[in-house]
């Protein structure tokens, strides 16, 4: 049986998601700091995490720190009281796949839960190449001549969104919708700057801008 690591410090929320889980059909772990959901990760092997911010001695995102800071790609779920969008990005920016704020109703924690395991599981896996850059989507690692590229998670994100579709020009809305969803708010040219940070990191010609349209992978030759 799949197993999920939630770690989630108010008991009556964290036994309403545990049974709500149950019922799905996956074993739960349920910690309530950051010492305790530390040690779980090394302990089980999970297929995703539902994580709290707000936790005793720590924050949530010290465990997805020493997730991600690990290489370990399983998908993790914010569930947080933190609504601001600021919250959101530095959640997403720090290797969150996605961030549902409460209170939330099940069906729609359950919904965003099976899609960020869907986008683990059913994505590209195989490596992306544009001349001497490598993407590996599965490690969510870049590297460019063999070295490896540091790149936040959005920008990541914005890479791999590109590539997966290559000669598809995508508009400024849908990358926007990749990295925050389809209902926040952000700086008109948010997107220009980690593109340009892109070209600064991998080569000027990773993304190709099309004027009045959007973005897309750039050309191999």
């Amino acid at each position: 049986m799949d197993a999920i690591l939630l770690v989630e410090d108010d008991l009556m929320l964290g036994r309403a998601l545990k049974a709500a889980l149950g019922q799905e059909g996956w074993r739960v772990v349920h910690c309530e700091d950051v010492g305790s959901a530390r040690a779980a990760l090394v302990d089980h092997a999970f297929v995703a995490v539902l994580l709290d911010l707000g936790l005793p001695h720590g924050s949530g995102l010290d465990v997805l720190a020493t997730m991600r800071g690990r290489y370990d790609p399983t998908p993790v779920l914010i569930i947080t009281a933190r609504d601001q969008l600021s919250d959101r990005v530095r959640g997403l920016d720090a290797g969150a796949d996605d961030y549902i704020v409460k209170p939330f109703q099940r069906d729609e924690m359950l919904a965003r839960l099976r899609a960020v395991l869907r986008r683990s599981r059913g994505g590209v896996t195989g490596l992306l190449h544009w001349r001497d850059v490598e993407i590996d989507p599965a490690a969510k690692t870049v590297t460019r001549g063999g070295r490896r590229v540091s790149l936040s998670v959005s920008e990541f994100r914005i890479l791999l969104a590109l590539f997966e579709s290559r000669t598809r020009v995508l508009t400024r809305d849908q990358l926007q919708d990749r990295l925050y969803g389809d209902d926040a708010e952000i700086g008109s040219n948010t997107i220009a700057v980690y593109v340009h940070q892109l070209r600064r990191k991998l080569g000027e010609g990773v993304v190709i801008t099309e004027v009045g349209y959007g973005y897309r992978a750039g050309d191999e030759e």
